[in-house]
């Protein structure tokens, strides 16, 4: 009898000891504020229990050894995670969940690599989502210019009347000033000129992420305007997708673009192929085009693997191919003669490789390493002289995001490359060159108090032609309440020396001198602020956000970059000017939206000077007014009006004199029923052209046509135009 009481307390004893308790806290992945209501369940046990108003779950007398628990919560992605009990004494795991993709409603940014809410950054970014940039898709399929010129404080300025560039101005600085990043890699180098943003087509985008104002401690030199980072779409489990894009305009461009993407639990990918045409016109009849000839073609395909949940690899390519032709449009249509030869040609090819890594722990931890490899050939042709050159640029980079306290700390190291050779050096005064600049970052987010949140970050560069540069940037987000909301920032930045200015044209690379020994790069100082209302009244369909923003911005630019010709022999040579470039201004803007019905006004004051110069002490180009309002309504359960109209307040030329204001208007009727979608879209709806107050082809001393010089080009050429697109989603 005492053996067996003996026995069976031995039991009781290993029984006991065989249980453990599970302590866990959830949070949100991306706020990191507790999840409460959260259910942690057991399978195995088949018991369970629910997280309190703190995040804190306990489940008790669990088996010991290995098990497994799920959390899961509406709104959220469920998360499986196997655990090893007992854990250490006093332990606590922490569970982190992200938001479900569908049920998302909050913007979260990745340009600044920490994957945060807009709402949380000190930074002041502005966010063009998934809904606006697939609208866009139907309005303009072509590029994402007419994307970007929505944006306040943006002003796409056209620089060439025969090949339909177009300049990129961000707080009245020139677009040499705003780096441009493809998923937070570098997208272009110097020799791609202002062609850039008229190759991207916007069907391949999920969101684009832009920064006013310094912003080189992440990504290096040349973000002293801004930062624009170009979000690339993924493919999502809820199951594949399949669009296609048609587009025909009353001015001759036709598109054709073409959307794929699919994922199982281990692969995915994304498909993006389009095509455009555009015929050369002659919309003001002076028997030179207004819009070139174009044809386009683009391909991007990216494939990716998930090998754990915590894990993923994308490959990528990018392949580009594009042909740009103006001029006389007698030499267009093949008939030159004596008194009809000029033109200019731009033909170019893009094959761009790239690699990205994610490793995201549990605890929120993320190692991301990432690089891209771009071959990129521009052939420039005109009737008096051309240029052939190849660039190779190439980026790689590897960061550590970490999570600890208060704190949100990046760092990171990357190399930033550029190889520039003429095929015919023979032909040029211009020599290949070699930038490679190796640079060191780190950046942290640090919240104090739940009221406040101060950014901090330090960049080190070292270019091997241009010396060492120092990026410090500080900026701070204080939350008064929770309508009301407060951002400061500012920073340093540096921009190395470029030979391929917008000032320029293709028949000048020719006469362009190397730069001197004394060419210095330009390097900036600028500071952001800004102050936010926004409040949330009704519900339901009644409800409706009222967003009232209110910024300012102040950039200085030291040894600013300047082009001079001589007049003799016609060589170019650039050189630092003496004294800074100033500009500073503000920006105020009224958001209102209710259901599907939004309306915008916005208002941009810039006051740009070189102080250099003092009889002209104006930037060229840069409206010192620009006033834009936007309203679009839902029209029952298929149609969809939307009206804007902006003004474009008068600009200084480079001789000093200044040129008239003028109205743009346009309007679109979207009209969709299950998987279609039409969209008529029209521009520039009251016909206003530079050409009708001036023409912008001069002739030579003699009256000719032949090599014609060209005005400032401060208002659109094209004129009016409409287009009639169809989206289909099969």
């Amino acid at each position: 009898m005492r053996l067996l009481l003996t026995s069976f307390l031995l039991l009781l004893s290993l029984a006991a000891q065989a249980q453990a308790d599970l302590r866990a806290v959830v949070l949100d992945s991306l706020t990191r504020q507790p999840l409460a209501g959260t259910t942690a369940v057991v399978p195995a046990a088949r018991t369970g229990g629910a997280a309190d108003a703190a995040g804190h779950v306990v489940l008790r007398n669990l088996p010991a050894g290995s098990t497994t628990v799920v959390f899961s919560l509406l709104g959220y992605q469920p998360r499986r995670l196997r655990l090893v009990l007992p854990q250490p004494a006093g332990a606590e795991r922490l569970v982190l969940l992200a938001p479900a993709p569908a049920e998302l409603g909050e913007v979260v940014v990745t340009s600044t690599r920490t994957n945060s809410r807009i709402e949380d950054l000190p930074t002041r970014i502005e966010v063009i989502g998934s809904e606006e940039v697939q609208e866009e898709g139907g309005l303009k399929p072509g590029n994402i210019a007419s994307l970007l010129g929505d944006v306040a404080g943006i002003q796409v300025q056209p620089t060439s009347a025969t090949t339909g560039n177009a300049d990129l101005r961000i707080q009245g600085l020139s677009g040499k000033y705003t780096q441009l990043l493809r998923d937070g890699v570098p997208l272009f180098g110097g020799y791609a000129g202002s062609f850039g943003i008229l190759q991207i087509p916007p069907l391949d985008l999920r969101q684009v992420e832009l920064i006013k104002g310094a912003s080189s401690t992440l990504y290096g030199g040349g973000a002293i305007a801004g930062m624009i980072n170009l979000v690339s779409r993924e493919p999502q489990r809820s199951g594949p997708e399949r669009t296609v894009l048609v587009n025909q305009s009353t001015l001759r461009e036709t598109n054709l673009h073409g959307f794929a993407s699919g994922r199982s639990e281990r692969l995915g990918y994304t498909f993006f192929a389009g095509g455009t045409r555009q015929q050369a016109v002659d919309v003001n009849q002076d028997d030179f085009s207004d819009l070139p000839r174009l044809r386009g073609l683009t391909l991007h395909p990216r494939l990716f693997y998930y090998p754990s949940p915590s894990q993923k690899l994308i490959v990528g390519y990018t392949g580009t191919y594009e042909q740009r032709r103006g001029g006389d449009m007698q030499v267009l249509d093949g008939q030159p003669d004596a008194q009809h030869q000029f033109f200019i040609d731009n033909t170019s090819w893009r094959h761009t490789g790239e690699v990205r890594y994610d490793y995201t722990r549990a605890s929120g931890n993320q190692l991301t390493l990432k690089g891209s490899l771009s071959d990129f050939r521009r052939t420039a042709r005109t009737n008096t002289t051309g240029l052939d050159a190849r660039q190779l640029s190439y980026y790689s980079e590897a960061s550590q995001l970490l999570l600890w306290a208060h704190h949100t700390l990046v760092a990171g190291l990357n190399v930033t490359g550029e190889s520039f050779r003429p095929r015919h050096p023979e032909q040029l005064q211009l020599r290949a060159y070699d930038y490679v600049t190796p640079g060191v970052f780190v950046q942290d987010d640090w919240k104090p108090t739940s009221l406040l949140t101060l950014q901090t970050g330090l960049r080190l560069d070292h270019h091997n032609q241009y010396g060492t540069f120092v990026l410090p940037r500080a900026s701070a987000l204080l939350q008064f309440s929770p309508a009301l909301s407060s951002r400061i920032g500012g920073g340093l930045g540096y921009k190395a020396p470029s030979f391929f200015a917008n000032e320029l044209d293709e028949r000048d690379f020719a006469h362009v001198l190397p730069f001197a020994g004394a060419v210095r790069a330009e390097q900036s100082a600028g500071a952001n602020a800004d102050v936010n209302f926004q409040t949330t009244s009704g519900t339901g369909e009644d409800s409706f956000v009222l967003t009232i923003n209110q910024s300012f911005f102040l950039t200085r630019i030291a040894h600013p970059l300047l082009v001079s010709q001589d007049a003799a022999t016609g060589l170019i040579s650039f050189f630092n000017a003496p004294t800074p470039f100033l500009t500073q201004g503000s920006e105020t803007y009224v958001r209102f939206k209710q259901d599907e019905t939004e309306l915008y006004l916005g208002y941009v004051f810039t006051d740009a000077r070189r102080q250099h110069d003092t009889p002209n002490p104006y930037l060229s180009l840069i409206a010192r007014h620009k006033v834009a309002g936007v309203g679009t309504l839902e029209l029952g359960q298929h149609w969809r009006l939307g009206a804007e109209a902006s003004y474009v307040g008068r600009q200084y030329l480079d001789d000093g004199t200044r040129t008239p204001g003028y109205f743009i208007t346009a309007a679109m009727l979207r009209y969709g029923t299950g998987p279609v979608a039409f969209v008529l879209n029209g521009e520039n709806l009251l016909d206003y052209r530079q050409t009708r107050r001036e023409a912008v082809v001069l002739s030579d001393a003699q009256g000719r046509f032949t090599n014609p010089a060209f005005r400032q080009l401060w208002a659109p050429l094209e004129g009016r135009v409409l287009n009639l697109s169809m989206t289909l989603k099969l």
